[in-house]
This record gives C-alpha cells, sequence and structure tokens, in this order.
C-alpha cells in the first residue's frame, strides 16, 4: 500500500523530445500533455511534425519520394496556448485534389492536443505536405528526400 501511496505522490517524469529517427522508429508521439521548448515558429514545426508523424505512423510514406506527387500542399496551422488548432489558413492548396485538402484538414485537427507552445504561448506555424498516390504522406520538415 504505500508503495501505490509513494507512486501517486512522486512528480510525473520530464517531457521527452522525440527526434525523427524516434517517431520512426516507433517511439511515443510528443502529446499536447506535454510542452514544446521552441523559441519561435520554425523551432515549433520540428515538434508539430513529429507529433503528427507519431500519430501516423501506418500513413508516413517511407523512403525517399518519387519525382512525380500526387499532390503538393503548403498549410498554416495557429496553435493556442493548450494546444488546440485555432485555424487553418492554406498557403498553397492542392485544389486539382480537394480529397487531399480535406484529409490533410481531418488529419491535422484529428491529432489536436499539439504539444503546448509553453515559450511562446500561442504559434502560428507553415510545413509542406507532400501526398504520394497511395495515400500516404511526408512533411517536408521531416522529409526523407525526393527522387
Amino acid at each position: 500500500m504505500a508503495a501505490i501511496l509513494a507512486a501517486c505522490s512522486s512528480a510525473p517524469p520530464p517531457a521527452a523530445t522525440a527526434s525523427p529517427e524516434t517517431v520512426q522508429s516507433g517511439a511515443t508521439p510528443i502529446t499536447g500533455t506535454r510542452a514544446s521548448a521552441a523559441g519561435n515558429p520554425k523551432a515549433y514545426r520540428q515538434d508539430a511534425a513529429t507529433h503528427l508523424y507519431g500519430l501516423n505512423r501506418d500513413r508516413i510514406y517511407q523512403g525517399r519520394l518519387p519525382p512525380m506527387l500526387y499532390a503538393i500542399g503548403v498549410l498554416q496551422v495557429d496553435i493556442d496556448n493548450r494546444g488546440a488548432v485555432r485555424s487553418l489558413n492554406w498557403m498553397r492548396a492542392p485544389k486539382h485534389a480537394p480529397e487531399v485538402i480535406a484529409e490533410i484538414e481531418r488529419t491535422v485537427r484529428a491529432a489536436a492536443p499539439y504539444p503546448v507552445p509553453a515559450r511562446m504561448g500561442k504559434v502560428v506555424y507553415t510545413d509542406t505536405w507532400l501526398w504520394h498516390k497511395n495515400g500516404k504522406f511526408q512533411l517536408d520538415t521531416l522529409t526523407e528526400g525526393q527522387d
């Protein structure tokens, strides 16, 4: 009984950070209950991409992408101080593939809460979605390159 009570009163483990390599090898994704130490949107983009990869492991295109992709989209994501998605803004939407637009938006919203942008309070970051015709994707932040 004393061990159980001691376990309940101990401090939570420190927030872990995941690199693209740990996500691809099956590490636990960063969740919205953890804080991002990023001090600017570009640094936060790495945390958000790692978070998305962790939640979508089976949907990530493995290896180098082929020279011709089905769709490429540039999306701006507004994250609040709790890691919730406030809004999405397409900088370059793949208008020829409305189903991809809808799926990317669904994927981004479903991944909330994101790591809390603790140092910035809130953040607007931009990433490029590289979409293969088989429905798998890579984010430019974590891409393995393209042939």
